[in-house]
């Protein structure tokens, strides 16, 4: 590494690292540029400054003394109506290196899938050049990485891209959650690469503990810092009013307060920066911009259909309760105790919330709706941070169930007249969309509509908000990052450790007979295979029939001796996972007459929805000549109903010896099935298989609660309403436990202490 000293009187010093140079401004302020880029450093009061648009003068946006207010306001009336259209898009998922389809369609190199490239794994694919240069884009998210190196190397070369270009605006990176003890991200899209492994946003609810969540907020930034990530998309804190919804476990649980409460930790912990890295306002070089999602609620979903798809389109309100799925937001994520005072960025989720515009009477998707966006958050709750639609909002629906865009409501207009219906509404971005062409053709409909003034002031004002979140988190300063940093950083065995720990808080033990639990170490276990049936996952690809090992023999043989048998186990070990019980849409019903809707099933065994509405709250679609969407009568079966035999036929085999049941949950499982087979269950939203071990072992003690209902049956979930929590009757075990909100057993018995107290009790 060589050192340059400036010229003589300046107090800033340049250090050399290769692929960019840092300026060390006396340790007020650290910049970094790519020598390559044409940016030079301009000097005024001795200090240095980056001439990010190369006019050989100190401009207002340039200058790191001022307010990011005043930086982002004086950018914005530089840029062009194109550059202000690209900063209002937010690419695809984008995965490096990228493969030749996925979430960001096909990708080349040089015009080559990348095997055949020769490229290396950090290099910029062709789409990506095009989108950064031709169509102005700066906001790129990101799904799997090679590793951490990789990644860092990425953002760096995509840096010194964007930094030659116009007005030097640097990318703002984001991803979705992934952190997850199994590399989980938005539908299994794949996080990739050595990051510490948390439960779930559901599995830290289930402690109950706020600190806790902030703390992971804390260090999930200083990782995403360390790779170049510089917004999150999340939290998910829509409230968990409906147990069928798929995205369910996304949530924070179906407590309001709860909800509220880790919603403000854990953008707290992400946005936070030490005051050593601040620029201004508790804003700085290790924040995070939250983008919290999905406003105003998207946990109140019919029948737990969800929105992706045509069929789920509508979030209904039988119960009349918009405002409790508000309270995460306003009472968490915009009311922060941290010098931010509210998550930057919202993004509304692609649902109709079927007639609670009561302004205009509109029903439309939530980013097409200017009572939601403009009369409710922005008016009502002074939230003057980003909004960003939804991924692919603004695209064309294929058919009812085929996963495509997701314009619902407004079918009819055109790709640019959705842009301008939702920049109408008060929206600033649109996510998944790579091309300014549809922004500029909203454009020239405003000035049309309202004259040039005005519209060049409304794309002023999103540009600001957009500029904010950059300058705030010091990338007008230095976007890069140091790879031999971010190799430390990402995944370091202190995160790793804490993350672990906090697994360990997250497992909720519902049952525990005759203290089957703890089991000491050396005895002999047996785990029957698990059958996984033949199938498609979320996107339609082809799940292929296989058995499999639902847990690493290797780590179970660090506690106990795995045997083949049941007649020689001293106990069986059955891990299994909450019932998939399908999406609430059949095409071979719909193919045979029907109107294609059917139950969306929490139990294991096959299930006839006799208790179901005969009419149901909502419908309409341009795919569909009906609007009666009710599945009464109908017959599902649940994907995974093996799972239900597994324990069933483990306990005939093992007798009176122990069968120890854990259940990784995703909905709450309707357990009279169940519960009698098991001599202990312990639920968990992803931990790793040690964990598990540790509790089960006696190392570690139980200290979960759950953060939502287990209902009693299925007649209580058909009955409950959409957008009303702790509406069921909750399941009652054998021993007189009712699996409800806040229960949890540690070896003692029920638990009962302060958080009980604070959430259950109040």
């Amino acid at each position: 590494m060589a050192t340059l000293v400036s010229c003589s009187g300046p107090v800033w010093t340049e250090s050399d690292f290769g692929d960019y140079r840092l300026v060390n401004n006396s340790d007020v302020v650290t910049l970094g540029y790519s020598p390559d880029s044409g940016v030079e450093i301009l000097t005024d009061d001795r200090y240095g400054f980056k001439d990010l648009n190369q006019n050989g003068t100190l401009d207002p946006y340039e200058d790191w003394r001022l307010p990011a207010e005043e930086r982002a306001r004086d950018l914005a009336t530089r840029m062009s109506i194109e550059q202000i259209a690209g900063l209002m898009l937010y690419s695809g998922h984008q995965a490096i290196p990228a493969g030749s389809g996925g979430f960001g369609g096909p990708s080349t190199y040089d015009g080559k899938a990348y095997p055949e490239s020769g490229a290396e794994p950090w290099e910029l694919t062709d789409q990506q050049k095009t989108f950064l240069t031709e169509d102005n884009l700066r906001h790129v998210l990101i799904t799997s990485v090679e590793s951490p190196e990789v990644a860092a190397r990425w953002n760096n070369a995509m840096q010194a891209l964007t930094e030659g270009l116009g007005l030097g605006i640097p990318s703002n990176t984001s991803s979705d959650p992934r952190h997850g003890s199994d590399s989980y991200a938005e539908y299994n899209a794949g996080a990739g690469g050595d990051i510490s492994m948390w439960p779930g946003a559901l599995g830290i609810a289930a402690t109950f503990d706020p600190e806790l969540m902030r703390r992971f907020g804390e260090i999930a930034s200083q990782e995403y810092r360390a790779l170049g990530i510089t917004t999150a998309l999340s939290p998910q804190i829509d409230l968990a009013s409906e147990p069928r919804w798929s995205r369910f476990d996304g949530t924070m649980g179906e407590d309001p307060q709860l909800a509220a409460d880790m919603a403000r930790a854990y953008v707290d912990g992400f946005q936070y920066s030490e005051s050593s890295q601040v620029v201004e306002d508790g804003w700085g070089y290790q924040s995070v911009n939250a983008m919290v999602k999905h406003w105003p609620g998207g946990g109140a979903q019919e029948g737990g259909r969800d929105a992706h798809y045509a069929f789920g389109s509508y979030a209904v309100f039988p119960g009349d309760n918009l405002e409790d799925h508000l309270k995460p937001f306003v009472d968490g994520a915009f009311d922060l105790e941290g010098e931010t005072g509210s998550a930057s960025a919202v993004m509304p989720y692609y649902t109709i919330s079927l007639n609670q515009d009561t302004v205009y009477n509109e029903n439309v998707g939530n980013a097409y709706s200017k009572y939601i966006i403009t009369d409710l958050l922005r008016e009502r709750y002074n939230f003057d941070g980003v909004v960003c639609t939804d991924w692919l909002v603004t695209a064309d629906a294929q058919g009812i169930d085929i996963f495509s865009g997701k314009p619902w409501g407004v079918e009819d207009l055109s790709v640019a007249e959705r842009h301008y219906k939702a920049i109408k509404a008060g929206v600033d971005q649109f996510g998944g969309n790579n091309e300014m062409g549809p922004v500029l053709e909203a454009y020239e409909m405003g000035v049309e509509e309202f004259g040039e003034e005005r519209m060049r002031d409304r794309f002023e004002q999103s540009a600001v908000r957009l500029l904010k979140n950059i300058f705030r988190t010091g990338l007008f300063e230095n976007p890069y990052v140091d790879v031999e940093h971010t190799a430390k950083t990402v995944g370091s065995p202190e995160f790793m450790k804490e993350g672990y720990r906090a697994q360990l808080r997250s497992v909720v033990m519902l049952k525990n007979e005759s203290g089957a639990l703890p089991l000491e170490e050396k005895l002999k276990v047996f785990i029957p295979r698990r059958f996984i049936p033949a199938g498609t996952d979320w996107f339609g690809n082809t799940i292929e029939e296989r058995w499999e090992d639902p847990i690493s023999h290797d780590i179970v043989g660090e506690y106990y001796e795995v045997v083949e048998t049941a007649k020689e186990a001293d106990f069986a070990l059955v891990p299994i996972e909450s019932p998939d019980g399908g999406d609430g849409y059949s095409s071979e019903d719909a193919e045979e007459g029907g109107n294609g809707y059917v139950p969306v099933s929490l139990q294991y065994e096959d299930y006839t929805a006799t208790h179901a509405r005969e009419q149901s709250i909502s419908g309409g679609s341009v795919f569909e000549d009906f609007t009666n969407r009710s599945y009464k009568g109908k017959t599902v079966s649940t994907r995974n109903s093996y799972d239900l035999q597994m324990v069933r036929e483990t306990r005939e085999q093992m007798g009176e010896k122990p069968v120890i049941v854990t259940i990784k949950v995703a909905n709450p499982p309707v357990l009279d099935e169940l519960e009698p087979e098991a001599s202990a269950i312990l639920v968990h939203s992803g931990v790793q298989s040690q964990a598990l071990m540790e509790i089960i072992s006696g190392s570690y003690e139980p200290s979960g609660l759950l953060p939502f209902q287990m209902p009693a049956n299925m007649q209580t979930v058909e009955e409950q309403y959409e957008d009303v929590p702790h509406d069921m009757e909750a399941f009652i075990d054998g021993a007189g436990n009712a699996y409800d909100f806040g229960f949890g057993l540690d070896w003692e018995g029920v638990i009962q202490d302060e958080r009980v107290e604070r959430y259950v009790s109040r």
